[in-house]
């Protein structure tokens, strides 16, 4: 076996050995319990600085792993998505835009742009509360027109999610700071 399989099989190992009580989320009270090896990705691959005060550690970081690792929210929502000279579709590493990151203002076609998942003035994802990022990702009904469904929004592979893992994603929606948009021409820039 070479030295590398032994660097992966040890870190993998140290993943799992991972405790709610090691990242700071658990009860001092209670008995750790192992961390789901999804929110030590979550966290560590946030492109932002995450506001954690009041927030559930291990809740924020399973819905930045959904966000940002399982659904690639930021290709649609991010305008442009990666850093300048950093898109891997041209060669760079995948370092994503932190300025614009989850801003919306990408264009599908004259008249559509994604929104922004960002936080509002009022702490909002999107200008969302919890209930219509809910109803959204259930229904895929835009909550400004409930008349009218959201086309290019994967919603339909969504509402099949557990409401935990939606609800992880809402609170790391939450966590993540304000932005605003730049210039793209389509999504994955």
């Amino acid at each position: 076996m070479q030295w590398r399989h032994f660097i992966t099989i040890g870190f993998v190992g140290l993943l799992l050995s991972c405790t709610s009580e090691d990242m700071g989320t658990g009860d001092p009270g209670e008995a750790p319990v192992p961390l789901d090896p999804r929110v030590v990705i979550g966290l560590r691959f946030a492109p932002v600085p995450l506001n954690l005060e009041s927030a559930d550690r291990a809740q924020v970081g399973l819905g930045s792993y959904f966000v940002n690792a399982a659904s690639a929210c930021v290709d649609c929502h991010s305008c442009p998505t990666y850093r300048p000279g950093a898109s891997p579709f041209t060669g760079g590493r995948g370092r994503l835009s932190a300025a614009t990151y989850l801003a919306g203002g990408v264009p599908f076609g004259q008249n559509l742009k994604a929104p922004s998942l960002a936080p509002d003035a009022k702490g909002l994802p999107g200008g969302l509360t919890r209930e219509q990022f809910m109803s959204v990702m259930r229904t895929g009904r835009d909550p400004k027109d409930p008349n009218r469904t959201l086309q290019v929004m994967p919603w339909a592979l969504y509402r099949i999610m557990a409401d935990e893992d939606l609800l992880a994603m809402y609170e790391y929606l939450r966590a993540i700071p304000p932005a605003q948009p730049g210039a793209c021409t389509g999504p994955g820039q």
